[in-house]
């Protein structure tokens, strides 16, 4: 009996370690996103003041300030079109490119897989210069360069989890299909893709995250034109606004609103994620 109380006590203390260590993670994550919020709605002398202090008064007249000093809707159109249109081209290629390796048990089949997989290892700027040189040889230095460009770099790590899953399909399921009468693409768009639907938001949000976010390949790609991304927009309004300083009362805020949209997004498809994830890489 006294044996177990201990063990009981021995598994309380435990858990209590564990939850103030996720607490502690926890606060760490989100700390960033806080401190983000709260001065958004400050006033350049309240910020520098007391950046930790909520606002005195919650002021949205810099958030409307920001979106209209970053163009916000035109440039979230813009970022939308190459974000959705990149990870379309993504989430198609490499789930049909995954399905035929696996398929198709042969020497090439596994050699392609591993040139995929080597891929993830290779950094961007070790092949930043030799590219942006390729596509503005063949003209491609623009907003269609920039997505094929974002298509080609998620194409490894979105091979490589769609590679697992579907290694976990039965191929009995597409016999049967094939035998009903079904073609190719039938066979895989009504049949084999509906069933990878966790590793399809895996997908998704990975690369929307990264996409949606990334300034460097938009940067070197379309720079300083008219068509700006929201990453561009944010960092020209800076060099505009601050040119005596950091505009603070229009970075937080301008920050804020571009972020909202791959939040909403997050939310939506989070319970997918890590779900997605270890059904891709454990099978794999």
């Amino acid at each position: 009996m006294a044996k177990n109380h201990h063990m009981s006590t021995k598994r309380r203390v435990g858990q209590t370690i564990l939850y103030i260590v996720l607490i502690l993670i926890a606060i760490y994550t989100l700390f960033p996103v806080a401190f983000l919020i709260i001065n958004a709605f400050k006033p350049q002398a309240e910020i520098v003041g007391s950046p930790l202090a909520f606002p005195k008064t919650w002021n949205f007249s810099y958030i409307a300030n920001a979106a209209d000093q970053i163009h916000f809707f035109k440039a979230l159109g813009i970022t939308l079109l190459v974000t959705v249109i990149s990870v379309a081209l993504l989430v198609i290629v490499s789930s049909l490119a995954a399905w035929v390796m696996v398929r198709n048990k042969n020497k090439f089949s596994s050699v392609l897989l591993l040139m995929f997989t080597a891929a993830m290892l290779i950094p961007f700027q070790a092949v930043m210069y030799p590219l942006l040189n390729l596509f503005e040889g063949i003209y491609l230095k623009n907003l269609t360069g920039l997505i094929l460009m974002y298509g080609g770099f998620g194409l490894s790590l979105s091979v490589f989890l769609y590679h697992g899953f579907i290694k976990s399909v039965p191929a009995s399921i597409e016999e049967a299909a094939v035998i009903d009468g079904a073609n190719i693409f039938q066979l895989f768009f009504r049949v084999v893709f509906p069933l990878l639907k966790s590793t399809t938001a895996t997908v998704i949000i990975l690369n929307a995250m990264w996409i949606w976010n990334d300034y460097l390949l938009p940067f070197l790609v379309i720079g300083n034109g008219e068509v700006r991304t929201l990453t561009l927009e944010l960092y020209f309004a800076k060099m505009t606004s601050g040119q005596y300083g950091n505009p603070w009362e229009l970075i937080f805020p301008a920050v804020f609103v571009s972020i909202i949209p791959i939040i909403v997004v997050f939310l939506f498809l989070q319970k997918y994620i890590v779900k997605g994830v270890s059904d891709g890489a454990i099978k794999a």
